[in-house]
């Protein structure tokens, strides 16, 4: 006896969250570039790497570029950090986090979580070297 219930298998196009395709697939953000104010470099458990490249003035992301080498899921979550932090403060940058982008992607496969994990750590290390190449200020009575 057949289940009349019979899972359909994924349809790539048709089953995944519009903000998923459209940051798998987007490539205004995929640029080196040169004179950065913040690099991150890391590869992760799955043999994927990322580079994080940072525009920064006066305290606000103004601009965010990355190269991947590796898969479509490691791009869309890439893309998804470029997204939510251009234009945001340092602080605010800071806060981002792997669940963001997985919550916004929607239908970023469980077994890639790690995707997100990657791109969010090397963001943070883009971020970690542009404040350690800031001057400290102190104050003095």
């Amino acid at each position: 006896m057949t289940s009349k219930k019979q899972k359909e298998p994924f349809n790539f196009w048709q089953d995944h969250s519009s903000h998923y395709l459209e940051m798998a697939y987007a490539t205004d953000s995929i640029e080196r570039i040169e004179n950065y104010d913040g690099y991150g470099k890391k590869t992760g458990i799955c043999g994927d790497t990322v580079e994080f490249f940072l525009k920064i003035q006066d305290g606000i992301v103004e601009s965010v570029s990355f190269v991947a080498d590796g898969c479509l899921n490691t791009v869309a979550c890439a893309n998804t950090v470029v997204f939510l932090v251009e234009n945001k403060s340092v602080e605010q940058a800071w806060e981002i986090t792997p669940e963001n982008v997985i919550d916004y992607l929607e239908t970023l496969p469980l077994n890639h979580h790690h995707c997100a994990e990657l791109v969010v750590g090397t963001f943070y290390i883009a971020l970690n070297n542009f404040r350690k190449d800031q001057p400290t200020f102190q104050t003095t009575k």
